[in-house]
C-alpha cells in the first residue's frame, strides 16, 4: 500500500470534447462514419485492395457485432466462456468522399473500439495493427488521402483464435468510427486536461493544460484562450497565452481560472460547465474545442474513507461487463445510457467497468446521470488466463493501451478510481510488484488526480494472503475480490491501507455491507455483478437437483449461455437481490416480498457461489395448491406480519439480528398475500401479491414515446402478457411475433432467459415469466413508427411512437 495519510485529489470532466463543422466552418469537423459499410465473414485474399469488388457483401451500419447475429452452438470456438457464440474473421469496407477543401487539412480516423486484432488500410495502404479490443485508436489519413475523389477504408478483424476472453467479447467494429478534420495547427488528440486542485463551496481553482500540435514544416507562433460561463452566466477566461510550437511537434500550455461559488459535480447533482479552448494564428481562429466538465474533489484515507467534495460516502457498487444483452457488444449510445439509468434506479451509485475500459458513451452517461466509476484497464498482465488472451501482447502494448484509457477518460468527473488489473496471475509473486509499479508509475505521469487500485483474490498457490502486500504497496486502494474477511488482520498489519470490495458474492450482501459500514478504511462494495451478461456461462446458475455436482452441471450447461448472476437480468428487470440490496443500502426502498420458485423435481436448489435460488414477485402458482412455498420479506422494521387472504400466517422480526429479512413457509392458495411492516407497534408499510387471472392481452411499454431519426437512436419496448385487469401473468410463455412499419427496424429481442438457444436477432420471442423485450433502431427518416405484437389466442397489441 502506498504510504499516504491523505491523498487529495480532484478532477473534471470531458464528454463532448470536439465541436462540429456546422458550428464553426473551416475550423474543425468531427464526422460520424457509422453508415454504409460493406461486410463479410467469407474468406478473402485481397479485400484490402483499393479497387476490390465488394458489391456482393452485405451492407451494415455501426456499431456492429457479428457474433450476436447467429445462433449459439455448443461447438463454437468461444465455448461457454464466450457464451457459445460464433467468431472468426470479418472484413469491413467503406467508400467515402473527401472534399477538395480537405487538401490543406489534417484528417485522422478514430476507432472507438474493435474486437479485436484489427488491421486498417486506406486506399490499399496499410495504416496499422491494433490488437486490444477495448481501447480507442487513431490513424493519420492525410498522407494517403485523395481529396476530391472517392477513398476506401478496409478493416480486417481477426477474432478467430480462442479462447481469448473469459466473457462474451463480441466480434467486429462494435463502437463508433469518426473522421477528425482539423487545420495543421490544432489542439492535439486528447490534448486538453482540466483539473481542480482546490475546491470549496466558495471557490474552485480550475487548471487547464492544453497540448497544441503543429503538423506543418515550420515553427508556428499561436495564441491560446480558454473561457466558459460561470454559475451566474458571466464569461470567465484565461489570458491569451502566446506560444511557439515547433515544426512537426507539440507544446503544452498551462492556464488557470478561479471560479467563485462553483456548482459542484456529485451523483446527486451532476452539474457541468462548458469550456471553450481557442487556438489563433495571427489573430485568426484556427481551432476550437469544447470541453464539458464538472468541478469536484476527491480525498481517500484510512481515517475518513472516500470523500467527495469533502463529504464521506460509501460506494454502493456493482461490476458490469460491456455487452448490451441482445445487442451483443454493440455500444449504441442509447443502450449505454439506459444501462446507467437502470443501475442508478436500482440504487447503485458506483460502477466498476470489469475488466476493460468502457465505451465513451457509457462514461458520458455516468457523467450526466451522476454515477461514480472505477475505470479498469486489463484482466491479465504478462501471464495469461486463456491461450490467446491479452497476455500475448501485454509487453508490447500495455503502455499504449494504458495511455489510451487514461488520456481519453481522465476528464470525466464520473471516473474517480483507476484500476490497473483484475486477479492477475502475478499478484502474489515478485513480478506482481514489478509490473504494478511499472503500470502505476506510468499512469501517474498522465494523471495524479485519482487513486489507483487493482482487484486481487486468493493466490493460486497455497501462499499467505500477506504475499499480496508488495503489489498492494504500489496502489492507493487495495481491491479485494471475495476476500474482505481479511479486513481486520490487514488493517492491523497495514493501518494506512484503504480497502475496497472490488467483487463480492450476491449471497454475501449483508456481511460485506456490514464490514463497509463498520470500518472507515473500507470504502465500498462492488457486487459481481450489477447486471447479467453474456458468457461465463452458468456461473450464477441455480440447479434444481442434488444428484449432479455443480461441476457436472457446468459441463452440461448448453444452451445456458450467460452468467446469470446479475442484480438485473439482460432485459433490465430487477431481481429480488436488487431490492434487498437497495433496502440494505438505504437507497429508497422500504419493504419487498418475493416467493422462491419451487424446483420441478421437488428437491432443494443447489447453486454456485454467485447464484441465489430463483424467486418471483408473484402469488400466481397454478398446480401448487396446498403445497408449501417459501416466502422472503425484506425490510428494516421491528417485525413483519404475513397474511394470506387476511388471515395471519406468522409474524417475524426484520432487524439487524435477522439481517433485515424474514423467511416464511406458506401453503399456497390463490388470493392475496400481504406483508405488513410494524415499527413501534404501528403499521408503516405493506406489500401485497395477488393471484392473477389467465392471459388476456399483450401490453407494450416503450422506454420513450419519441426517438431521434439519426439512424442510431433506440426504443426499448417492454412486452408483458397481462390478465383482464392489466396485471402481469408470470406463468405466460406465449410465442410472440413482432412486426414494425415506419422509419425503424427491429434489431434485437430478449426475455431474460439464458437457458435457450433462441436467436437474439429475430422478430419473435417467447414470453419468459410473462415478459419479453424488443428493441427498435431508428432510420435517418422521420415519421410515425408502428410496432405490432401478435400471439395466438390474444388480441394484437399495437404501439405507436414518433421518430423526429
Amino acid at each position: 500500500m502506498k504510504q499516504l495519510t491523505l491523498i487529495a485529489l480532484a478532477a473534471i470532466s470531458l464528454f463532448s470534447s470536439v465541436i462540429f463543422a456546422e458550428d464553426i466552418p473551416g475550423v474543425r469537423k468531427r464526422q460520424l462514419m457509422d453508415f454504409g459499410w460493406k461486410f463479410t465473414t467469407a474468406p478473402q485474399t485481397d479485400a484490402n485492395a483499393e479497387n476490390f469488388d465488394d458489391a456482393s457483401w452485405r451492407t451494415v451500419d455501426l456499431p456492429h457485432d457479428w457474433s450476436i447475429e447467429s445462433k449459439i452452438d455448443p461447438n463454437a470456438p468461444m465455448s461457454g466462456a464466450g457464451g457459445f457464440f460464433p467468431a472468426g474473421v470479418g472484413w469491413y469496407r467503406l467508400k467515402f468522399d473527401a472534399p477538395n477543401d480537405w487538401k490543406d487539412k489534417q484528417v485522422s480516423i478514430e476507432f472507438e473500439g474493435v474486437y479485436h486484432n484489427s488491421d486498417v488500410w486506406l486506399n490499399g495502404v496499410h495504416l496499422g495493427f491494433h490488437p486490444y479490443g477495448y481501447t480507442t485508436f487513431f490513424y493519420d489519413l492525410t498522407p494517403h488521402l485523395k481529396p476530391g475523389q472517392k477513398n476506401t477504408i478496409a478493416v480486417r478483424v481477426d477474432n478467430s483464435k480462442h479462447i481469448n476472453s473469459r466473457w462474451y467479447s463480441g466480434s467486429g467494429i462494435y463502437r463508433h468510427v469518426w473522421l477528425n478534420i482539423t487545420n495543421p495547427v490544432h489542439v492535439a488528440q486528447w490534448g486538453g486536461f482540466i483539473t481542480t486542485p482546490e475546491v470549496t463551496e466558495d471557490k474552485a481553482t480550475v487548471q487547464i493544460q492544453t497540448i497544441i500540435q503543429n503538423d506543418t514544416d515550420t515553427n508556428q507562433s499561436c495564441q491560446i484562450l480558454n473561457y466558459f460561463l460561470n454559475p451566474s452566466g458571466e464569461p470567465l477566461e484565461t489570458d491569451k497565452s502566446q506560444v511557439t510550437v515547433p515544426a512537426k511537434g507539440q507544446t503544452s500550455v498551462n492556464q488557470v481560472i478561479d471560479v467563485v461559488f462553483p456548482k459542484l459535480w456529485s451523483p446527486e447533482s451532476p452539474t457541468f460547465e462548458l469550456m471553450d479552448t481557442c487556438v489563433f494564428l495571427n489573430d485568426k481562429l484556427v481551432d476550437k474545442v469544447q470541453t464539458t466538465f464538472g468541478i469536484r474533489s476527491i480525498k481517500v484515507s484510512a481515517e475518513n474513507g472516500f470523500q467527495l467534495n469533502g463529504k464521506t460516502i460509501k460506494l454502493c457498487g456493482g461490476c458490469v461487463h460491456h455487452d448490451n444483452g441482445c445487442l451483443g457488444a454493440a455500444a449504441f449510445d442509447r443502450a449505454e445510457v439506459r444501462k446507467v439509468e437502470l443501475l442508478k434506479a436500482a440504487g447503485f451509485n458506483a460502477i466498476r467497468t470489469a475488466h476493460n475500459p468502457p465505451s465513451q458513451a457509457f462514461l458520458d452517461a455516468c457523467d450526466k446521470l451522476g454515477m461514480l466509476v472505477i475505470d479498469e484497464s486489463f484482466d491479465c498482465w504478462e501471464k495469461g488466463k486463456n491461450p490467446f488472451d491479452y497476455s500475448r501482447v501485454f509487453k508490447q502494448w500495455w503502455q499504449r493501451d494504458l495511455d489510451a484509457m487514461v488520456l481519453r477518460d481522465r476528464n470525466h468527473p464520473s471516473v474517480v478510481i483507476w484500476s490497473v488489473g483484475n486477479e492477475v496471475v502475478e499478484r502474489d509473486i515478485p513480478d506482481g510488484e514489478r509490473i504494478c509499479k511499472m503500470l502505476t508509475d506510468r499512469l501517474r505521469t498522465l494523471d495524479t488526480t485519482r487513486p489507483i487500485t487493482a482487484a486481487n483474490c486468493w493466490a493460486t498457490q497455497p501462499r499467505k494472503w500477506a504475499d499480496m502486500d508488495p503489489m498492494f504497496s504500489r496502489l492507493d486502494i487495495a481491491g479485494y475480490n471475495y476476500t474482505l474477511d481479511n479486513d481486520k488482520a490487514d488493517h492491523n498489519r497495514v493501518p494506512s491501507r484503504v480497502m475496497l470490495a472490488t467483487e463480492s458474492y450476491p449471497g454475501a450482501t449483508y456481511e460485506y455491507w456490514r464490514r463497509v459500514t463498520a470500518n472507515s478504511f473500507v470504502i465500498g462494495d462492488f457486487v459481481w455483478t450489477a447486471m447479467d451478461y453474456l458468457g461465463e456461462s452458468g456461473i450464477g446458475r441455480s440447479y434444481a437437483s442434488t444428484r449432479r455436482t455443480i461441476d457436472n452441471a457446468k459441463k452440461e450447461q448448453f444452451p445456458y449461455h450467460g452468467a446469470g448472476c446479475g442484480d438485473l437480468d439482460l432485459t433490465g428487470l430487477r431481481k429480488a437481490i436488487s431490492h434487498y440490496r437497495n433496502i440494505l443500502w438505504d437507497r429508497g426502498e422500504k419493504l419487498y416480498m418475493t416467493v422462491l420458485e419451487p424446483a420441478h423435481d421437488g428437491k432443494p436448489y443447489r447453486a454456485t457461489q454467485w447464484a441465489l435460488p430463483p424467486s418471483l414477485e408473484s402469488w400466481t402458482w397454478p398446480g401448487r395448491e396446498g403445497n408449501d412455498l417459501k416466502v422472503e420479506v425484506y425490510g428494516k422494521f421491528d417485525k413483519v406480519c404475513l397474511y394470506l387472504n387476511d388471515k395471519l400466517i406468522e409474524e417475524k422480526a426484520t432487524t439487524k439480528e435477522t439481517r433485515f429479512r424474514a423467511n416464511f413457509t406458506v401453503p399456497y392458495a390463490p388470493g392475496a398475500l400481504k406483508a405488513v411492516a410494524i415499527q413501534n407497534d404501528k403499521e408503516v408499510a405493506e406489500n401485497i401479491l395477488t393471484t392473477v387471472d389467465k392471459p388476456a392481452n399483450i401490453r407494450l411499454t416503450p422506454d420513450r414515446p419519441e426517438i431521434t431519426s439519426d439512424g442510431q437512436d433506440l426504443c426499448f419496448v417492454t412486452v408483458e402478457i397481462v390478465d383482464d385487469k392489466n396485471r402481469l401473468n408470470p406463468t405466460a410463455d406465449n410465442p410472440i411475433q413482432f412486426s414494425v412499419s415506419g422509419p425503424a427496424k427491429i434489431i434485437g429481442v430478449d426475455n431474460g432467459d439464458l437457458n435457450t438457444d433462441a436467436p437474439y436477432q429475430s422478430n419473435q420471442r417467447n414470453a419468459y415469466k410473462g415478459r419479453a423485450l424488443v428493441i427498435l433502431r431508428s432510420t435517418r427518416d422521420s415519421g410515425d413508427i408502428t410496432l405490432t405484437a401478435r400471439t395466438e389466442g390474444l388480441p394484437d397489441a399495437i404501439l405507436k411512437i414518433k421518430s423526429n
